[in-house]
């Protein structure tokens, strides 16, 4: 690589950073750096309760197409808010809008001669009949299709949380998510799991072409 590259994230709440104010709660995004080498910069531009629509209309690509330059990275996880039918301002069909929401991501960055990637969205604590079930499997669908048409990367987030959180048996997945602090919520990490998702996100990377493997510690 001629200089050292950049990783842009674009996603929403299960991605971005959280300030000390609001410990335990945190975002994968903000402890990727725990995994790769030191030449990595990472911009996490994701934002809470956007979706691939409305972090485009909120203006949030604009702010990273304004940065984003050759041999960057630009990392996409979008869908659960893509998927609340009650939210007309940020929700996608799957197969209509979702992916040509996505496509702009896609066509941003092979535009500046970086590489998107594609992530699923990151699994949540959707644990029925003593077995961990993945969600949004629309979304996870279409956006592998549009992976497949536009021979884009794609790390199946959440097919490999799903695994993960098997592997360990819930006592101890409960403690990754929020539900272990205020008894309610499944989807959005404490700092060990968000930290546990970056690791997982990393270890991916490392199958990926394009240099990513020399990025990893």
């Amino acid at each position: 690589m001629d200089r050292n590259p950049t990783i842009y994230l674009a996603g929403d709440s299960t991605v971005r950073n959280y300030d000390k104010s609001q410990y335990p709660q945190a975002g994968w995004g903000q402890f990727l750096g725990n995994y790769l080498t030191k030449t990595v910069t990472i911009k996490n531009y994701a934002v809470g309760g956007l979706s691939s629509k409305t972090f485009i209309t909120e203006g949030h690509l604009s702010r990273i197409d304004s940065e984003i330059a050759e041999n960057d990275y630009l990392f996409i996880q979008f869908g659960h808010n893509d998927s609340t039918r009650n939210r007309a301002d940020r929700f996608t069909e799957p197969y209509g809008d979702y992916q040509i929401y996505l496509k702009q991501y896609i066509d941003l960055a092979k535009s500046k001669k970086a590489i998107p990637i594609l992530l699923t969205p990151v699994a949540r604590l959707n644990y029925v009949q003593d077995r961990f079930s993945p969600d949004f499997s629309e979304y996870c669908n279409a956006m592998k299709e549009l992976a497949n048409e536009n021979e884009v990367l794609l790390i199946d987030l959440m097919s490999i949380g799903v695994q993960y959180l098997s592997s360990i048996g819930y006592t101890m997945a409960q403690e990754l998510y929020m539900l272990s602090v205020n008894g309610t919520d499944c989807t959005h990490f404490t700092e060990r799991g968000a930290n546990i998702m970056a690791r997982l996100v990393s270890e991916q990377l490392i199958e990926l072409p394009n240099g990513l493997d020399q990025l990893i510690k």
